[in-house]
């Protein structure tokens, strides 16, 4: 898989975002209504990636930046027809290594009940709980985890 970094609102983008609101439509019965600007994905605030395999856009994921040295994760999506190939894995690997880059110092990420194989990739990555954030803080389906980077020599940053 190839990654490439592009806007939020850049057309291979808009699909696979689209595609993942779909897929919370299935499984919540809505879209994730968490506000999001396109611009908070644009570098030096943020990032989004679209990986593709000979050609074809499989798999998204983004951080932008919130607080003071953390950074959200937002859109981790692999079209059903790619998974199970490590492509979640490799998009998430370098969202952390571009948020490190970037001076964040802990990613956090909200997910829900019925992503549980979202929630299992980010705890074997090494993921925690953490409180609960964001418009969904009081949704009891609502899973919040965060995790502290490494830095360059790769040990934990501490807060």
């Amino acid at each position: 898989m190839e990654l490439r970094v592009v806007a939020y609102d850049e057309p291979d983008a808009v699909k696979l975002i689209d595609a993942v609101q779909q897929e919370y439509v299935v499984r919540y019965g809505d879209t994730d209504a968490t506000p999001v600007d396109p611009a908070e994905f644009a570098p030096p605030h943020g990032l989004f990636l679209v990986g593709y395999v000979d050609g074809e856009p499989v798999a998204c994921g983004g951080w932008r930046v919130r607080g003071e040295d953390e950074a959200e994760l937002k859109r981790m999506y692999v079209v059903d027809s790619a998974r199970g190939r490590g492509f979640a894995r490799a998009v998430l690997a370098e969202l952390e290594r571009t948020a490190r880059v970037a001076g964040r110092r802990r990613l956090v990420l909200e997910t829900g009940r019925k992503q549980p194989e979202a929630i299992a990739l980010y705890r074997s990555a090494g993921y925690t709980g953490i409180p609960k954030f964001g418009i969904y803080r009081d949704d009891p389906l609502s899973v919040c985890l965060g995790k502290d980077l490494e830095d360059d020599r790769g040990d934990l940053r501490t807060r």
